[in-house]
């Protein structure tokens, strides 16, 4: 049997702040556009990326529950897994990706999963091959499965014009990456975690070198010279 929608719970604005309230609407902005009649961020199946202000891959999903309610939690951090919620900033999403698998809902379940797992595997590996590192932050391996060819893919940035400088400023991203990171091997020293949360660390650490060192170079850079004195 076809699965059944359920209605997708909207991400709440009450008491944020109002540059949180202007990257929400730029986010349901992106996520209510209509393709062919149909809103993205309502199919209910779905694969999406999130990348960071670099255009470098840093997160890979999948959904059964509609494109719009996980990109949500995700962004506003109401992950219920505690683990999860250290491995991700929302601050470091500056453009998200999403792969709408509307034709998935008329079919039997198991089906519609088994192409899901297909469609987020195939997403996974493309994304590695585009990322600097190859590596992104997903904390559990994606399961691998034969590679399917994948609809089209919708991409906007999410952070408004007038945010978009701010936040993209390597010392603002530096801090907030240090501190993402100091609660990610705080999480980690306090529990018995797999594998793939401590290569989470790392590629977060060596996002973090990169960002910190490419800041350095750039302030070298601009600082003029003096000329060696001449020797007498």
């Amino acid at each position: 049997m076809p699965l059944k929608k359920r209605p997708a719970p909207a991400m709440s604005d009450v008491g944020a702040p109002h540059d949180v309230k202007a990257i929400r609407a730029q986010i349901r902005g992106f996520l209510n556009q209509q393709i062919d009649g149909k809103k993205i961020g309502g199919s209910r199946f779905g694969v999406y990326v999130f990348y960071d202000y670099d255009g470098e891959p840093i997160y890979v999903g999948q959904t059964y529950e509609f494109l719009r309610s996980r990109i949500g939690r995700h962004l506003t951090n109401q992950r219920t897994d505690a683990v999860a919620m250290n491995v991700l900033d929302p601050f470091e999403v500056a453009e998200i990706e999403v792969w709408p698998l509307w034709d998935l809902e008329a079919m039997e379940e198991r089906s519609a999963r088994k192409i899901l797992q297909s469609a987020e595997f195939t997403v996974f590996q493309k994304v590695l091959r585009s990322s600097s590192f190859k590596a992104v932050l997903n904390e559990k391996d994606v399961a691998k499965t034969s590679t399917i060819k994948l609809p089209k893919s919708y991409r906007a940035r999410i952070i408004p014009n007038d945010l978009y400088e701010l936040r993209k400023h390597p010392d603002v991203r530096i801090a907030r990456r240090a501190s993402t990171i100091a609660s990610l091997a705080r999480v980690i020293s306090e529990r018995e975690v797999s594998a793939g949360l401590r290569r989470t660390l790392v590629t977060q650490a060596r996002r973090l070198e990169r960002l910190a060192s490419q800041r350095l170079a750039g302030i070298h850079a601009n600082i003029p010279q003096k000329p060696a004195e001449e020797e007498d």
